[in-house]
């Protein structure tokens, strides 16, 4: 089994799979497809900042190996996969894309890149993200810009920009990252493939070197979960990086299925969360998404989950009270780009006191109340990532303002501790159109069955080729991007 031009880059982890079970090809095979696709496109997008071939060259020997001598494979045998440059993969520096952190080598994987190590996979990359993973734009004060595969004009969207920009172009079939304020679904939004935020306590968050222990905010709202091309290859991998873990204590053993649906799954269509501001195309899309699912049965109705704007205040009082308490004692070490961010992004919120950090965390626990009753009895969200298509790269910081209240159902599912999943849905001004479906807490089966019938209507938009840049257009010589290991 290969590509439909006989490219093994091609395939989806699924189908990279099944090869490798049948003996089609080896894992060999697979990973040298990668690294020689790294090496041709990787420097149009600079999504990849350390290549791990050496490594992932000797981990598929000993694969191939194992398939030679009988050993029973696990559910990603042979499956390459990236790694966002904030999350700890053993044997590589976190830099969470600053220089101060260039030599942060962890101890252990993370818990979930463990699971994906044991299941088969095998890591092959690190990928590009803003500096310490703030930011809807990818551009590390390390490494410098990563460019949008569709257009190098726009964003690839952030924090996991690096991420996107790689699977879509077929240098990596599948990754992680990481999402506080829509950070996995901006990006695929942007770069038109599949991501799933899980449910609060899903999929475990343990960093394996100091500083570990994140403040409240962080530990409520940032969520870790999988990227790849197609909706099946992130429920795969859900089912390996899923289930608890002692490292994190919000994880709960809560079964992948929910009860079965009594009858038809409802849907509430959310065409333009942020009223008048939401561009035609994007409205257009999620309108299409509902008619589509309306003629599979479901149940389609416009309908507005409650507080939308208020759950994405909410969010904002949360984090600005702890980010802003622990800027008084220390300076981050970013750059002027993340550091503008910040400031631009905590003026919108009010003069943070304990009693309104206090109120933040009571009206939280309201509306999680309210949203649960509004997705009870197999109901899901279907809306946009973002009420726009990507933003030109060069206006990242221009409209931050803008960009948060066109975000604000995304950031809502931060806030509530909510599962949910982009994918894209067409193409519109040469760009993709991203939605996602929303569900209740830990009903990431329905986010996935819902998106999987919304993927076999429109058509997959991705591997692609990366559009042509300008040379140096961001300024200056090459950053040292795209280390080897």
């Amino acid at each position: 089994m290969t590509g439909a031009d006989g490219e093994l880059w091609r395939l989806t982890a699924t189908q990279m799979v099944a090869a490798v079970r049948s003996g089609d090809v080896s894992v060999s095979d697979v990973v040298d497809a990668h690294l020689e696709r790294i090496e041709a496109v990787n420097d149009e997008v600079r999504a990849v900042v350390l290549v791990l071939d050496e490594q992932a060259r000797r981990h598929a020997r000993q694969a191939d190996r194992d398939i030679a001598t009988g050993k029973r494979p696990g559910p990603l045998h042979g499956v390459p996969f990236t790694v966002k440059e904030n999350i700890d993969l053993a044997g590589s520096p976190t830099t969470q894309g600053v220089p101060a952190m260039a030599d942060a080598v962890p101890r252990a994987d993370a818990p979930h890149v463990a699971r994906l190590r044991g299941a088969g996979a095998i890591p092959l990359a690190r990928t590009n993200c803003p500096d310490l993973g703030i930011g809807w734009h990818t551009i590390s004060t390390l490494y410098g810009p990563t460019f949008n595969p569709w257009d190098p004009e726009v964003t690839p969207g952030g924090s996991s920009g690096g991420e996107a920009a790689a699977i879509a172009t077929g240098m990596s079939p599948l990754g992680v990252g990481g999402d506080l304020s829509g950070s996995l679904r901006w990006p695929a939004a942007c770069c038109g493939i599949v991501a799933l935020k899980p449910t609060l306590g899903r999929i475990p968050r343990a960093p394996m070197q100091e500083p570990g222990d994140l403040p409240l905010s962080l530990q409520l709202m940032l969520a870790e979960g999988p990227l790849a091309r197609t909706v099946d290859d992130v429920r795969l991998a859900l089912a390996v990086m899923a289930g608890e873990d002692w490292r994190d204590p919000w994880t709960s053993p809560v079964p992948l299925e929910g009860p079965p649906a009594t009858g038809p799954v409802r849907v509430a269509l959310v065409p333009d969360p942020a009223p008048g501001g939401t561009e035609r195309e994007i409205e257009g899309g999620v309108r299409a998404a509902g008619a589509a699912l309306a003629d599979r049965g479901y149940v389609v109705e416009e309908r507005e989950p409650p507080g939308i704007e208020r759950a994405a205040e909410i969010w904002l009082d949360i984090l600005t009270s702890d980010m802003s308490t622990a800027m008084e004692t220390m300076t981050p070490p970013w750059g002027n780009e993340q550091a503008t961010f910040v400031e631009r992004l905590f003026a919108l919120a009010q003069t943070t006191t304990p009693a309104r950090t206090l109120a933040a965390y009571v009206a939280r626990l309201q509306l999680q109340r309210a949203w649960g009753e509004f997705l009870d009895g197999d109901r899901v969200i279907v809306a946009p990532v973002c009420a726009t298509l990507p933003f030109a790269a060069r206006d990242s910081l221009s409209d931050v303002p803008g960009t948060f209240a066109n975000m604000s159902i995304t950031t809502a599912c931060n806030a509530l501790g909510l599962p949910a999943i982009a994918l894209p849905v067409g193409l519109a001004a040469g760009l993709p159109v991203g939605l996602q479906v929303i569900a209740g807490r830990f009903r990431e089966d329905l986010c996935l069955t819902v998106a999987g019938a919304l993927e076999s209507h429109f058509a997959s938009l991705t591997p692609i080729d990366p559009r042509a840049r300008r040379a140096r257009e961001d300024g200056g010589d090459d950053p040292p991007h795209a280390r080897g290991a």
